[in-house]
């Protein structure tokens, strides 16, 4: 019984601590002073620094003529990924699929691309803007099974919230 209150007190730690970082979020996307770019960059860090499992955070963004996805704003270790086609890894698929694709062990998920050998599961959430698919937000993490709906929801608010304000 005490595993089962042990994991409850760790699910209801991490709800409190989304709503507060949904607060950070707002007045962060509210800040007109700052370039639209810096204030994704700032998501990125704060969502980085402050959710343990979030260990690499990104944005990728579609050029929907070219068919690619091109690296935006991140926080973590650098990546040759700046240029991903659509179909190709995660982040492809959910270019083409506009669903979130969450991966709880990238050593199962057929074709993933390989950013770093650290990364264990990745959590991309596709960003639409007017109903438009526009990119994602692309969460690594170097633990199995990182995320749950939790992150799946806090993580469509977050894109919601961008969306709201894009230039």
């Amino acid at each position: 019984m005490s595993s089962i209150k042990a994991i409850f007190k760790i699910y209801l730690h991490k709800k409190w601590l989304m709503s507060a970082l949904q607060q950070e979020i707002l007045a962060i996307l509210q800040d007109k002073t700052k370039a639209f770019d810096a204030r994704l960059q700032q998501i990125c860090n704060l969502l980085h620094d402050r959710l343990n499992n979030y260990t690499w955070v990104g944005f990728y963004f579609a050029n929907t003529k070219q068919k690619t996805l091109h690296l935006g704003p991140y926080c973590g270790a650098p990546t040759d990924h700046t240029c991903i086609p659509f179909g190709k890894g995660i982040c492809g698929q959910v270019a083409l699929s506009n669903d979130n694709f969450l991966v709880p062990d990238v050593q199962k998920q057929d074709n993933y691309i390989a950013c770093s050998l650290s990364v264990k599961s990745e959590l991309v959430v596709p960003l639409f803007v007017d109903g438009k698919n526009i990119g994602q937000i692309d969460i690594d993490s170097d633990q199995i099974d990182a995320f749950d709906q939790s992150d799946i929801e806090f993580l469509e608010w977050v894109n919601v919230q961008i969306a709201s304000v894009w230039p």
